[in-house]
């Protein structure tokens, strides 16, 4: 038996400490700091059969390591595919985080349904039976998804050892416990040793692990921040619990872009995949109404066509409030300053709210000139026609600035039916003929000229 040892850790951030303080140096959290027993005896927790002699791992140079790409495995998944780069990578770990009740469980339980691979369903949080009860309002007939409900990871891999599964989902991470540390479940020691434990085995195996992972109060993925930097991608599935529609993004991938978006609507039967964004970012109204505006954006290589609305009054308070959801309230407050020097617009003494529809933020400048002319026709009172849409960035001397593969946003306005589409003139473009119109502006008083 080895000799016990006490380590103390901050449960917020999972700085370690000799002794025990009253407050955290690095998150400045108090009463945070909880002793935890860690005993590591001689570990045996995962070896392949046929790893019988410890492997040593020789330098090569570059040209000996072979660079030929695996097969992703396809999770039958078009929103999960994207975000993930193209589909799963043998022997990766993945960490799906998100707030309680938003799908995390529903969005792995549906894919693991779908898939045509052997697939084990490791939950910690919920029985055999309430998986079924999920299991058959989406798919029941599926005879490939094998469900396993325990926590302790020395018999999960036994179970693993003789399923031999090709994807292995846990559910969750803080719920797992290993024999080899002495403290509960969720403690920053045991979420550490499990995931490594978890690590050589996708490693080993070459067997990819989808893990899902619970959130603190402020939004991280609960645990030691090292947890993110140990495993090869971090997705986060975000959405309101009071509106339908979810939005999974990549905060890390080692294996693909982190710019890409699935977006998912929440059903009774499951989570539907929304391939076309646009019809639920673009509210249908019966009649045309002053301060909305289309923009012509990207999140990835996806273009997308979201609504900008805006609301221009009097200020009542005396001092003007400047109100932004989705999109950066810094860069709204650039904006109308350009406005009122540029294009002599008196807003200074106006109250101006700004909303992204849909739920999403956006950091595309190319949804400047958008913004321009929903705080223009709020202004005014005037409606914009709804066959616009723009696509620009708008520099503070006024110029509109060229946006990158403008050419991709063009065809998607005029595959949505947009007659119209404002641009910088200084974009180089190649399409020799579009039944969509494109209107060069080269500074903000051409914009004004058009839509007032």
């Amino acid at each position: 038996m080895a000799k016990v040892k006490t380590t103390f850790f901050c449960q917020n951030c999972g700085t370690q400490y000799a002794k025990w303080q009253g407050q955290c140096n690095a998150c400045k959290e108090w009463n945070t700091i909880v002793e935890e027993v860690v005993q590591k005896p001689e570990k045996n927790n995962w070896k392949t059969p046929s790893n019988t002699q410890k492997r040593v791992s020789k330098p090569l140079t570059i040209k000996q390591i072979d660079a030929s790409k695996e097969a992703r495995l396809d999770t039958l998944d078009a929103e999960f595919n994207r975000v993930l780069g193209g589909g799963i990578v043998p022997g990766s770990l993945t960490l799906l985080g998100g707030e309680p009740g938003i799908g995390k469980s529903t969005l792995l339980l549906q894919i693991s349904l779908k898939l045509p691979y052997k697939t084990l369903y490791v939950s910690g949080e919920e029985s055999q039976k309430q998986i079924k009860m999920r299991a058959e309002r989406i798919n029941p007939n599926n005879e490939s998804c094998y469900i396993l409900t325990e926590t302790k990871t020395q018999n999960i891999f036994k179970q693993i050892a003789s399923l031999q599964p090709d994807i292995v989902i846990i559910d969750s991470i803080q719920t797992l416990h290993s024999d080899y540390i002495e403290s509960s479940s969720g403690s920053i020691s045991q979420v550490k040793e499990c995931t490594t434990e978890l690590i050589k085995f996708a490693k080993e195996t070459n067997t990819p692990v989808v893990l899902i992972g619970h959130i603190t109060k402020d939004g991280n993925i609960a645990g030691p921040k090292i947890l993110e930097h140990m495993v090869d991608t971090v997705l986060q599935f975000e959405g309101d619990r009071n509106h339908v529609f979810r939005i999974l993004r990549a905060q890390k991938n080692r294996f693909g872009s982190t710019h890409e978006l699935g977006i998912y609507e929440m059903l009774g039967s499951g989570l539907r995949e929304v391939s076309n964004p646009s019809e639920i970012l673009i509210s249908k109204k019966d009649e045309e109404l002053s301060g909305n505006a289309i923009a012509a954006t990207l999140e990835g290589l996806r273009p997308l066509m979201i609504e900008v609305q805006a609301l221009v009054s009097t200020a009542v308070y005396g001092t003007p409030q400047r109100s932004a959801t989705g999109f950066n309230a810094k860069r709204l407050n650039m904006l109308l300053a350009v406005l009122e020097k540029r294009a002599g617009f008196r807003l200074g003494a106006k109250d101006v709210f700004l909303n992204i529809t849909g739920g999403i933020h956006v950091d595309d400048p190319a949804i400047d000139l958008a913004v321009v002319a929903a705080i223009l026709s709020s202004n005014e009172d005037e409606a914009l026609p709804a066959i616009y849409c723009f696509a620009g960035e708008v520099g503070l001397s006024g110029e509109i600035r060229p946006v990158q593969r403008v050419e991709q946003r063009i065809l998607e306005a005029e595959k949505l039916g947009f007659s119209t589409i404002f641009v910088s003139k200084y974009n180089k473009i190649s399409l020799k003929s579009t039944a969509i119109k494109i209107q060069l502006i080269s500074k903000i008083e051409d914009l004004v000229e058009f839509i007032i």
